[in-house]
Formats: C-alpha cells, structure tokens, sequence
C-alpha cells in the first residue's frame, strides 16, 4: 500500500501495545487455544479478529456470546489472564524493528505515549520486563477512557496529553479495530498487521508497513519533521 504524505507536522506519536511493541496477541491465542481446548472447543480465527484491540471485558463478552461457553466473561478473562501469564517467560519477544523505532524518534526528538486497551497491571508486567516504561512521555490504558476502541477516545486522549492536535500525532497500530480507532481521532495511522492480523482491513490507513522497521515509515516521520519546520 502507498504511503500517504503526512498533511500535518508530526510532532508525538502514540503505540499500541499488544501485537505492536509485543508479540502478546500471538501469546494471546495460545493461551485462548488452551482455554478453549479444555471446553472442547476451537479458536475460530474470525474470533480473534474480533477480540483484538478490544479492552478485556469486552473482548471476552464476544467470545462468551460467539461461542454459546456458559463460563461468565469474568471467569474467562481471570482463566486467560492466568494462562497468558504463564506462557510470558518463554514466548514473550519485542515485534520486529521496536527498539531500533524507539531509538529514532528519541533521536528526532518526537515524545512518544502506549495507548492500549489492556489493563495498567498488564502493561506494567510487560514494559517492566524490558524496562521500557521511562523510555514513555505518558502512557493510557483501559482505565483511562470511558470507552474503548474503535472509539477514538483513547487517541484523543493521547494527543490532548501530547498537547497536539490529533492530526499532528502518528498512531502506529497492528489490528484492524485500533486502526479505525486511530483514523477516527484524526491522527496519521501507520499499521503494521501480523500473522493474526494480516488479513484485518486496513483501508482507514494512511500506510500498511511490514514491520517497525520499514523504511517508508522513516519517509514518513521525515516529512513531518521538514513540516513541523516549515
């Protein structure tokens, strides 16, 4: 997909977490495949799609109703969470390209948020893990908004934070939910699929990259530098 050229400065950019910065989303369905297996039961890939970029309660009364469990959605998110954190110490990896994306604007000096539909406890344990959290300017969760994704709250949010307007902030999502949520702030969305996600729309972004590390993505923060001094 051809890159869109930002029509506005860049001046902040905002992560999502879970498939973004970690490879949780692929976490994720091992521990809902296992969940699942002991009710009998498969993990439809069309469920996942559902899920993703969804905060936790919501995600799980999706999975309670696509599937007939008769397990409330808070029994089964406490079941996933527990599963999840199992499975963390040995197949917990950053994405592709993260850190190297972290070093550059750092370098650019573009301040940098995690807004994510998980849980803060959850994004303590995972940015915790490689010490990233002072590497943030701020970061949001799913406590922080009365309503998650696809709304935009949680992007209008980061943005207000950034003290930039929306079309000024760069979203870098990786699912299909995020990315709407992102579009529909007004922020720039680069999305970055994986292997769960590869087939989710992406048709509200601006630019469809492989990983963290495509160089189009660099293309595109150094036109919104020369923009913001312009």
């Amino acid at each position: 997909m051809p890159a869109s050229i930002p029509e506005h400065p860049i001046r902040a950019v905002a992560f999502d977490l879970d498939g973004l910065i970690f490879n949780t989303e692929h976490v994720f369905a091992i521990a809902a495949e296992q969940m699942l297996a002991a009710r009998g039961r498969e993990m439809p890939a069309e469920l996942l799609k559902q899920m993703m970029g969804r905060r936790p309660p919501e995600g799980f009364v999706i999975m309670r109703e696509m599937l007939s469990l008769d397990d409330s959605p808070q029994t089964l998110h406490e079941e996933a969470r527990d599963r999840f954190l199992a499975l963390l110490d040995e197949h917990l990896e950053p994405m592709p390209g993260v850190f190297a994306m972290f070093d550059l604007l750092e370098s650019l000096g573009v301040p940098k948020a995690v807004a994510t539909s998980s849980p803060r406890r959850f994004l303590d344990e995972l940015l915790g893990r490689f010490d990233l959290e002072p590497r943030f300017d701020f970061t949001l969760t799913a406590e922080d908004v009365q309503q998650g994704k696809p709304h935009p709250e949680i992007y209008l949010t980061a943005a207000s934070r950034h003290g930039v307007d929306p079309r000024e902030m760069l979203v870098f999502e990786d699912s299909e939910t995020g990315s709407r949520a992102a579009a529909a702030s007004g922020a720039f969305v680069v999305s970055v699929p994986h292997e769960h996600s590869q087939h989710h729309s992406f048709d509200v972004s601006h630019f469809v990259a492989d990983t963290l590390a495509d160089p189009v993505i660099r293309e595109i923060l150094a036109v919104g530098r020369e923009a913001t001094r312009a």
